[in-house]
């Protein structure tokens, strides 16, 4: 089936991600020139958000998210099944590793979504929070969809060297982690992405095999040698088969 693009909602989602992203409040002129919107075009579309409470607006015309998207995403976890169903996992994982462990949406190959967490209690940890958007193909999650979904090689390929990475592998490296990951069921990057952290991710499969969404779990590489990485990672694997299948455990 072929999409038809709605110029005007299409702007309008571009906007909403660009104020998403921002560090601060943008004025109506940048935001137009960084989206290349004609300025009448972009200050159309900000007052039609600013009326339905998706956009802010301050006294000096500068614009971001308003609080009208935390009750959309709101909205949208506690009618998904995922977060529910994985969050007490997750919640087992930072208790037993020194780890932040965290589910994962995948809605494309552009990015992925954190919709559940579970910080560690370890002394030193990493920050993540619900909502952060990640490039889908990079670090450990990105190996288990590589080697998990169906998308064309030649697209996983582009998206691949547009990545960013502390220490990228090379492509023929990179496809050969992959294929180690299709075989174990699972991923660890230490220190690709993220110079001295660890990430372990594990694929959530559908009922015809197809990797849905992942679990990872982040934490420093000096707390993390190898055989915890190990252990952690088959602990990991028991909590996507269980939400695979639908089935939470009690707190």
């Amino acid at each position: 089936m072929t999409t038809r693009a709605v110029p005007a909602v299409t702007r309008a989602v571009a906007i909403l991600r660009l104020l998403g992203s921002a560090k601060a409040p943008m004025g109506m002129k940048a935001i137009a020139q960084e989206l290349g919107l004609v300025p009448s075009t972009a200050l159309h579309i900000l007052r039609a958000l600013v009326a339905e409470e998706l956009v802010a607006v301050d006294a000096a015309k500068r614009y971001r998210l308003g609080l009208g998207t935390l009750a959309l995403a709101r909205s949208a976890l506690e009618r998904a099944d995922f977060p529910s169903l994985v969050q007490p996992h997750i919640d087992g994982l930072s208790r037993r590793y020194p780890v932040t462990a965290i589910g994962v949406e995948l809605p494309n190959l552009r990015h992925m979504i954190v919709v559940a967490l579970s910080q560690t209690q370890a002394p030193v940890r990493l920050h993540v929070d619900i909502g952060s958007r990640f490039p889908t193909m990079i670090s450990a999650t990105g190996r288990c969809v590589a080697a998990f979904s169906r998308h064309p090689p030649e697209e996983i390929e582009r998206r691949f060297r547009a990545l960013r990475w502390n220490n990228a592998p090379s492509y023929a490296t990179w496809r050969r982690e992959v294929e180690a990951t299709r075989r174990q069921g699972f991923s660890i990057d230490r220190g690709n992405y993220i110079a001295g952290v660890t990430i372990v991710a594990v694929p959530v499969l559908d009922a015809s095999g197809a990797i849905t969404r992942t679990i990872a779990s982040v934490g420093i590489s000096s707390q993390l040698d190898r055989p915890t990485a190990l252990a952690l990672a088959h602990d990991m694997q028991a909590a996507a088969r269980a939400v695979g299948q639908g089935t939470a455990i009690a707190r």
